[in-house]
């Protein structure tokens, strides 16, 4: 019989679609309700994409709480752990490897048409970690073969200077560090202006912007 050898496992990090809660830099031109259901189809199609890398990589499902938002996933789900940031990356990644994945990946659940390519060439980090930079100055996946518990310190997270305030201390702590392809997230109001120009979006994604654009019009 042969063994079966451990593969990736690729988390994505998502917030419970809560209105009020999620995506709370967007309420200056959309309602939380709104904002929230954006979020929740990006991660519908966000789970969606990642399915297509089975059994090559496991998916999980980290949520910031319980919810049984995105009941069509059948991976495991998990509670991200306590702590900013940088402490629940950390905590998922070392996770992940002390249970025998030979790399992890974390992905955000933010970045709407990110091309399986991108997925594909963080999988190859060659180094210690690979991180996916986004058009804000933060990175919207890091990739890890191996972890240092200060890997993360002094980081200034949701700025400009995230990814490379993140390289540096990652390198500062003895780990080999590089980057992948760029994205983007949606984040700010700005961002949004991005989806009009995409034509790879996922179906929950684009039924989104169809019924968004049907309502500005009819305000108009």
């Amino acid at each position: 019989m042969s063994e079966t050898l451990p593969v990736p496992r690729i988390i994505l990090f998502a917030k419970a679609p809560i209105p009020g809660r999620v995506k709370t830099r967007l309420h200056s031109v959309l309602t939380p309700s709104a904002a929230a259901a954006l979020h929740e189809a990006m991660v519908e199609d966000t789970l969606s994409l990642l399915s297509s890398f089975s059994p090559l990589a496991t998916v999980e499902l980290h949520t910031d709480v319980p919810t049984s938002a995105w009941p069509g996933f059948k991976g495991a789900r998990h509670l991200q752990s306590a702590g900013d940031l940088g402490l629940r990356l950390l905590s998922a990644l070392q996770g992940a490897l002390e249970a025998g994945s030979p790399l992890a990946l974390i992905l955000g659940s933010d970045s709407p048409g990110l091309p399986p390519g991108h997925i594909e060439r963080l999988l190859d980090c060659p180094g210690d970690l690979r991180l996916g930079p986004a058009a804000d100055g933060g990175y919207y996946a890091i990739a890890a073969r191996r972890v240092h518990s200060a890997m993360f310190a002094g980081v200034r997270w949701s700025s400009p200077h995230t990814l490379d305030d993140t390289l540096s201390s990652a390198r500062s702590a003895g780990l080999s560090a590089d980057t992948g392809d760029a994205w983007f997230d949606i984040d700010e109001p700005a961002s949004l202006a991005r989806l009009h120009e995409l034509t790879g979006l996922g179906p929950g994604t684009s039924a989104w912007l169809a019924a968004w654009r049907t309502s500005a019009a009819a305000s108009e």
